[in-house]
């Protein structure tokens, strides 16, 4: 069996007064999406940091194709921060060229460029994107020298629907190549989406991973039922799991035939009942909390 293309012993990073990244472990495959997920503070945008270089990590190891971090390492992977500042007063082209000339490795740019849907801006200036095309400009960017490895920092953050699946698409499109991905994000929705694994994170430790599908299975047998509060009006809920969210309530049972036959004793309108799995929003929630991170 071929050893995993990243490896992660017991990293740590450690501040005066507090432990950002506490001895957590990480194999990741080639080919597969890995989303790193957590609340503000949790400790994730330290870990990638390590990995990709920015920040020295305190303790532990990294193995890249079985080899200690050097510098092949950089010259492999390809990132795509949060935010970047792009170069003024050059076109998208030329902003492509530049990047691409600070490696010895390159992928074709025509191609490149295709993908990227970035052919009608090729002569735009960089201050002139929009926020769509800026990212995929910045996608293109990470992609420059052909990575085998690629990072990319809640890169959907801004965008529309429409340019948030697009996105999407292209990341689908990047991990069918064999590339191996590195997520971070706070929608839970693109996470269950793009990732094929994912590990949750809060007060520097992992604590949850696995695939969307089997985390989900593993922390919930139930469903959630929701109706607008103004039709419970009357009912007494007090036996039962509830939460209100804005105008609607919550009711979460794994016996939904229990409930339902409990809103019809009570003559409640099914006509507005919804159910639903759980999702990775409802896990979590569960597993981090409900509080405001700074």
């Amino acid at each position: 069996m071929s050893s995993p293309l990243l490896e992660i012993r017991n990293l740590a990073k450690h501040y005066p007064s507090v432990k950002a990244v506490d001895g957590i472990d990480i194999t990741l495959n080639k080919g597969i999406c890995f989303g790193l997920l957590g609340p503000n503070g949790a400790g994730k945008t330290t870990t990638v940091e390590i990995l990709e270089g920015i920040t020295e990590a305190t303790s532990g190891e990294i193995f890249y194709k079985g080899e200690p971090l050097i510098d092949q390492f950089r010259k492999e992977a390809g990132i795509m921060f949060q935010s970047t500042a792009l170069q003024d007063f050059i076109s998208v082209r030329e902003t492509l060229q530049m990047f691409a000339d600070f490696y010895h490795r390159n992928t074709d740019l025509d191609k490149l460029i295709q993908r990227c849907n970035l052919g009608e801006y090729l002569n735009q200036d960089n201050r002139k994107l929009s926020g769509g095309q800026r990212q995929r400009l910045l996608l293109a960017i990470a992609l420059v020298n052909d990575p085998d490895i690629i990072f990319l920092d809640e890169p959907t953050t801004g965008l529309d629907p429409q340019a948030r699946r697009n996105f999407w698409k292209l990341i689908d499109d990047i991990k069918a190549e064999g590339k191996t991905v590195i997520l971070t994000t706070h929608y839970m929705d693109e996470a269950y989406n793009l990732c094929d694994e994912i590990a949750i994170m809060d007060h520097g430790k992992i604590i949850a991973q696995g695939t969307p599908k089997t985390l989900l299975e593993t922390h919930f047998n139930d469903v959630i039922l929701q109706l607008p509060e103004d039709e419970l009006v009357g009912m007494d809920l007090s036996g039962f799991n509830t939460y209100k969210r804005k105008s609607q309530i919550e009711i979460t049972t794994a016996d939904v035939n229990q409930v339902v036959a409990a809103l019809i004793e009570n003559n409640i309108s099914l006509t507005n009942l919804q159910i639903r799995s759980r999702t990775l929003d409802d896990l979590f929630l569960d597993l981090t909390g409900n509080e405001l991170r700074a």
